[in-house]
């Protein structure tokens, strides 16, 4: 038959042209198109599976018809922009963390804190004996290598001692502040810390803020003074002690922040320095306020009225105060001063509810409006921020 007699050209079946390599240089197997800057639109960027070859051929010095192995270069490996997305999932995971044990421990140390001060009324000691323990803490975590010791120089002793002033004033300023009022009006005076940290910031350090931030102010400056006016404990010294603290702890934070940048220790460690050179500033103040002969006779006065557990009290107000504080600068490591503030005052909410609760304190109606009012400008002024 004639369809029989047909001849085919020996190059057409050897080699088809359709299954010829390009000859231009093709993309290395295996390899990705660089994502964008945005993670969103990087999830979209990639190219689909690409194949080198496709098809059936003959190898060289074979009769035999192969299979022609088929490379992908595009596109079979994970996306940058899902790791973009992953880490930055992870870090805001991570700073939840920070804040939930930040606020369960500083709540469980008010709580002692302010036993401790019922029975021994003396802020000046039990400041320092707080500083203290958590010094020997970390110097003990130093020597067992539980944690690795800093590696400092001068200039960051230096570029710390301002920050462990401002640490010293605050934290003596709040505990003499919770020996004269209940805790709960101590933290709301408190919780207008981001007012004082605008108000700082703009006049100090020139910064300025958009008019929704100076106007979200006005509740919590509202809101506290009517909390103040209304509170049935009102103690002079003690809203004194919480405003002074308002003022230092700010301080604190924004050096805190300048004195971290570019440095190699870690948040958990420089508050480890900080608590050490604080604990020889007060040290001096203490002794000189107070004296060994005022502790001697209200420790003997305590250890009469409580018994034993007045020692757990005091040790357990020490080591919580260093270990709440301790996660702190471990978030304020990850996160700007401003929003520590904000989530510094937030705290205060679980605080607030939780000595009301334990220590039965006496609250009016208008006590309470004060203090929500507050809140609410804090919650506002975050808003206004972002």
């Amino acid at each position: 038959m004639m369809i029989s007699s047909i001849k085919h050209p020996s190059a057409s079946v050897a080699r088809p042209s359709l299954l010829r390599r390009p000859e231009t240089p093709s993309l290395a197997p295996r390899s990705i198109v660089a994502c964008s800057s945005n993670p969103q639109s990087s999830l979209l960027s990639f190219k689909p599976l690409q194949p080198k070859h496709f098809g059936f051929g003959s190898r060289p010095g074979s009769d035999k018809t192969t299979p022609v192995t088929v490379s992908a270069y595009e596109a079979d490996l994970p996306a940058k922009g899902i790791e973009v997305v992953g880490s930055e999932a992870a870090q805001k995971a991570k700073i939840g963390v920070y804040f939930a044990v930040w606020w369960a421990l500083n709540v469980v140390f008010n709580i002692y804190n302010k036993k401790v001060l019922n029975a021994f009324p003396y802020p000046w000691l039990t400041s320092t004996l707080s500083l203290a323990c958590g010094s020997l803490m970390i110097l003990v975590s130093w020597a067992a290598r539980i944690a690795e010791a800093p590696k400092t120089d001068l200039e960051f002793w230096k570029a710390l001692a301002p920050v462990a002033v401002a640490h010293t004033i605050g934290h003596v300023a709040a505990t003499v502040s919770m020996s004269k009022v209940a805790v709960s009006f101590t933290h709301i005076i408190k919780s207008a810390e981001p007012a004082f940290s605008v108000l700082v910031s703009r006049f100090l350090l020139g910064e300025t803020f958009p008019v929704p931030v100076y106007l979200s102010l006005l509740p919590i400056i509202g809101g506290c003074a009517l909390a103040a006016v209304t509170e049935l404990n009102f103690n002079m010294i003690g809203f004194m002690g919480a405003m002074i603290s308002n003022v230092a702890f700010v301080f604190r934070n924004i050096f805190s922040k300048r004195g971290m940048k570019g440095k190699s220790v870690s948040g958990m460690n420089y508050y480890a320095c900080l608590s050490m050179l604080s604990l020889l500033i007060l040290t001096p103040f203490a002794i000189a306020v107070e004296g060994p002969k005022m502790w001697a006779a209200g420790w003997e006065t305590a250890i009469s009225e409580i018994g034993p557990n007045f020692i757990w009290w005091v040790a357990a107000q020490s080591i919580f105060y260093h270990l709440y504080n301790q996660v702190s600068y471990m978030s304020l490591d990850e996160i700007s001063p401003l929003t520590f503030s904000i989530g510094n005052t937030m705290k205060r909410i679980s605080v607030i509810v939780s000595s009301i609760i334990i220590f039965h304190t006496p609250v009016q109606p208008v006590n309470a409006l004060g203090a929500a009012i507050a809140i609410l400008g804090t919650f506002l002024y975050s808003q206004a921020k972002q």
